[in-house]
């Protein structure tokens, strides 16, 4: 079926509208953080380390924040999220850029499902570095590597899945450019030492982790240990920025919220 002239124009002004934000969206200075840096205890629900070549899985409730830290700068963060409580919808990388016409996620953006849903909302982001589109390793460069779909696949059997369900991931913490020819690079030293980043649960989020090398990274390259924490934060108001930065969060949020409906939540 053929687009109607009304459908291609709708498609021409959303890319004119994706085109006029800033490539990488992050806060600067820490008078500016929409999250506090320095959480109260009372806030934290769960909070621990994934080493480097480490990995870990959790489920994230809805409402709940998960927040990944960089101490040193060094760590990367492969991620992939399914929803808990059905895990047969996954996260989508390709929705995610494609909806929101950037390959970098970063704060007020979304981490869409493969059914139109959100998963998490980026709340805050110190770090502005992150990559939808590389994915993670998976062939060793050495033979005592630990690959990111290894790990991966160790953190979802925890939960009763497998294989199959790795999804191309999130990766936070990575210095990727892309030229205007589409050439992809890679930038040492623009991950700084604490920065982190707010992902706030949408729905039950069934979350994995693995903290390995970037494929285009040095290799040989230190590494860090990564930071995670799970925090209880406010509902989210009716004006929240990344429900209302563009009429797809809208439909998106709405889908999100019929499904709670259905499941009870």
């Amino acid at each position: 079926m053929r687009a109607t002239e009304t459908e291609i124009s709708r498609y021409h002004a959303l890319k004119r509208r994706g085109g006029t934000g800033a490539a990488r969206l992050f806060t600067k200075d820490d008078a500016a953080l929409f999250n506090p840096r320095t959480l109260p205890a009372e806030k934290i629900v769960w909070q621990g380390v994934v080493p480097v070549a480490g990995q870990m899985s959790r489920i994230v409730r809805a409402g709940q924040t998960l927040r990944l830290v960089n101490t040193s700068g060094q760590a990367q963060a492969a991620l992939i999220a399914v929803n808990a409580d059905l895990p047969s919808e996954r996260l989508n990388t390709g929705d995610t850029a494609k909806i929101q016409w950037n390959a970098f996620p970063g704060k007020g953006r979304l981490l869409y499902s493969d059914m139109g849903r959100v998963l998490f909302s980026i709340t805050e982001d110190t770090c502005g570095h992150h990559d939808l589109i590389v994915g993670g390793t998976a062939r060793k460069a050495a033979p005592q590597d630990i690959t990111t779909r290894d790990n991966l696949i160790l953190a979802m059997s925890k939960f009763g899945l497998g294989r199959r369900d790795v999804v191309p991931c999130v990766n936070f913490f990575a210095g990727v450019d892309v030229d205007p020819k589409g050439e992809l690079s890679w930038r040492d030293g623009v991950v700084k030492p604490g920065a982190f980043v707010d992902l706030r649960a949408e729905m039950n989020v069934l979350v994995a982790l693995s903290n390995t090398r970037h494929p285009l990274a040095p290799v040989g390259a230190p590494g860090g240990a990564l930071e995670v924490q799970v925090w209880q934060s406010p509902p989210a108001a009716a004006n929240d920025p990344c429900r209302t930065s563009c009429e797809e969060a809208e439909r998106a949020f709405d889908n999100t919220r019929d499904f709670l409906a259905q499941i009870g939540l």
